[in-house]
């Protein structure tokens, strides 16, 4: 039995070294050295093409609790990592060439492993596939795979931040809908006069990310401009849009704020609200400098920061089955970013399990089925969920999982208490 394996970035490399490992023949397909995308620069595997921190290594942290219950599922990118770091203070870093390098030669030295270099224009639907091309598939595949699942979301998309339910400052906000349409939905969070205008100062004036040359000629859409774009087109423009006031009576006042933000819910649980509106391209640490200026959210911790870039993903939750396989031609499964989740490690998590589950489904046994509970299984489950809707890509985060009751007030040892329930499983199920 033969399986094509596209893409040998970190998703594609953990999902061909899985399934070589179990026997199976695989043919790996990268365009490299062949094609260059925009953002590659290495010829070799698994490259890390922006930083080359893996985020935090405490176990009670969101990153570290993936990276943990990558080392359980076997990952090559975490024992990679071990043997390329570099100090990073509290994260795990690596010398990014000895890790793409050790990586290359895990995959070229392994005989089950046949490397071909080119780029690969169209999926067959009969042969036992997994697509892991990353965000920047290469526009002639993209195209088939959008035919293939009916769709995709591709073009520079700007998103919105996301913080902690816990975190908000409810001394300072109150819960309203505008007009007192429907239930009491949105945290609104308001503000003076005076707090607006040295919001609005910092935020035209906050560092943005530099754009690649590839993405200096993008498309915005009007519907996800960013904040600070749309604060220069005058001082109370988002005043009169995402920040606008009317329908609303601070009940700490009695009047109506001078600008408002709302924030709305994110997940069924109640853990995490998205700053509505504020998609933005700011850098990260002017993210929380500057939004941190909303009285409500002087205290926030930020589960997701807004970026802006050119992203290429499916439609996942509408067209991806629980085990990463197609529903519509289950013989080609996905991972890694095209998927949905966002940054190195997710996707490599990802490769695992798509390769898991393609290995399981040609053993006639049933697909690994990871609990919401863990981190794996929470990000699975938020590409494959049906009943998702104005889907964006999502990165490991305590808000994606469902809360410990009774509920621990101490955000640390909450963490530490979520960590612990979900490596339990790993340790019940997988020893």
């Amino acid at each position: 039995m033969r399986v094509k394996v596209i893409g040998a970035g970190l998703a594609g490399c953990e999902a061909a070294l899985r399934l070589a490992a179990n026997g199976i023949d695989v043919d790996l397909y990268e365009m490299k050295p062949v094609k260059m995308s925009p953002a590659h620069s290495s010829t070799d595997f698994a490259e890390l093409v922006c930083s080359n921190s893996l985020k935090a290594s405490r176990i009670d942290s969101a990153a570290g609790l993936l990276k943990e219950e990558m080392r359980r599922l076997g990952s090559v990118c975490m024992d990679s990592a071990a043997r390329c770091s570099v100090a990073a203070g509290g994260a795990l870093a690596v010398d990014r060439d000895l890790f793409s390098g050790y990586i290359t030669k895990c995959v070229r030295d392994n005989p089950n492993i046949n490397i071909i270099c080119e780029a690969v224009e169209s999926i067959n639907p009969d042969e036992y596939t997994i697509v892991a091309t990353g965000p920047l598939t290469d526009s002639t595949l993209a195209d088939n795979i959008s035919r293939l699942c009916g769709g995709m979301l591709s073009f520079y998309d700007a998103a919105a931040p996301i913080v902690s339910a816990d975190s908000i400052d409810m001394s300072r906000a109150f819960f309203a809908s505008r007009y007192d349409r429907g239930g009491d939905d949105y945290i609104n969070c308001p503000m003076n006069k005076d707090e607006y205008d040295a919001f609005y100062s910092a935020l035209v004036s906050a560092e943005r990310i530099e754009l690649r040359s590839f993405e200096t000629e993008r498309r915005l859409y009007e519907g996800c401009m960013p904040i600070e774009l749309m604060a220069e087109r005058g001082h109370d423009t988002i005043r009169f849009g995402p920040m606008k006031p009317v329908g609303l009576r601070d009940p700490a006042t009695g009047h109506r704020p001078w600008a408002n933000l709302q924030l709305r819910r994110e997940n069924q649980a109640g853990t995490m609200y998205n700053l509505v509106g504020f998609q933005t391209n700011l850098k990260f640490g002017e993210q929380k400098r500057v939004f941190s200026m909303i009285p409500a959210l002087a205290n926030a911790e930020f589960y997701r920061y807004g970026v802006m870039h050119r992203n290429t993903f499916i439609n996942s939750p509408q067209v991806l089955s629980p085990d990463l396989s197609l529903r519509s031609n289950p013989n080609v499964f996905f991972a890694g970013q095209i998927t949905g989740v966002e940054g190195y490690t997710e996707s490599a998590a990802c490769g695992i399990v798509a390769a898991e589950n393609l290995l399981r489904r040609l053993r006639g046994q049933t697909p690994l089925s990871l609990p919401i509970y863990t981190m794996l299984g929470a990000l699975l489950d938020h590409v494959t969920n049906a009943s998702k809707t104005d889907f964006q890509p999502m990165g490991a985060n305590f808000g994606v999982l469902p809360p410990i009751e009774p509920h621990i007030r101490d955000k640390r040892e909450r963490y530490a208490a979520l960590s612990e329930r979900a490596l339990a499983w790993y340790g019940d199920n997988l020893n």
